[in-house]
């Protein structure tokens, strides 16, 4: 496939956006336990091309046009407690990662789009750290790599639990990755502030 390199960012800019992201923990047994999440994600914006682009079989002139990046996730984790200290506890499973990403750009009317829906496998490593009676630091990366590509979601926060079945917490999560195939050459590198209430039942 032929087109032009370019970047979202640069076309409407790296303005803050708020996301969403909803996740179901399941305790399956002792140390085993079952993860559901949901994660869409949306970026919207005009700008301008400041040269000609190929694109998903259509062709934009240097000058205005729209873009949006959509790239929402749906995951399915099972996790095994391998270790469990005075201080620190361990987790490891794998993740069935599902994505439905769009690159979409307009200009003058006339859209060009490429969408793709698809299934990646991805190993899963959590650990958190007891700091205190009601603090402690965690952290959790789902990713995998390939000669075709990469996915990474790390993330890592400092949770307070005033409450046996409630946690606040708050952190930084990053997201890298993306594939370079015949048919397409698309990488993202997303990073996030995150303030999470878990809620116990």
């Amino acid at each position: 496939a032929t087109g032009t390199e370019f970047s979202i960012a640069d076309l409407i800019g790296r303005a803050p956006t708020g996301v969403v992201r909803a996740e179901l923990w399941v305790g399956v047994t002792e140390r085993q336990a079952l993860r559901f999440a949901y994660a869409p994600l949306r970026l919207r914006g005009s700008g301008r091309a400041e040269t000609a682009i190929v694109f998903a079989h259509g062709s934009f002139a240097p000058g205005p046009l729209e873009a949006e990046y959509r790239f929402s996730s749906f995951r399915g984790t099972w996790r095994y407690r391998v270790y469990r200290g005075p201080t620190w506890t361990w987790h490891a499973g794998v993740t069935a990662f599902v994505r439905d990403a769009r690159i979409a750009l307009t200009q003058s009317g006339s859209t060009a789009e490429d969408t793709d829906v698809g299934f990646v496998p991805l190993g899963y490593l959590s650990g958190e750290a007891r700091l205190a009676e009601r603090w402690s630091f965690g952290f959790e990366v789902d990713g995998s790599a390939a000669p075709q590509g990469r996915a990474f979601d790390i993330a890592a926060t400092i949770n307070y639990r005033p409450r046996s079945a409630l946690t606040l917490s708050a952190g930084y999560r990053t997201i890298e990755g993306g594939a370079d195939v015949d048919a397409v050459y698309t990488f993202a590198w997303l990073n996030a502030g995150i303030v999470r209430l878990t809620v116990g039942f």
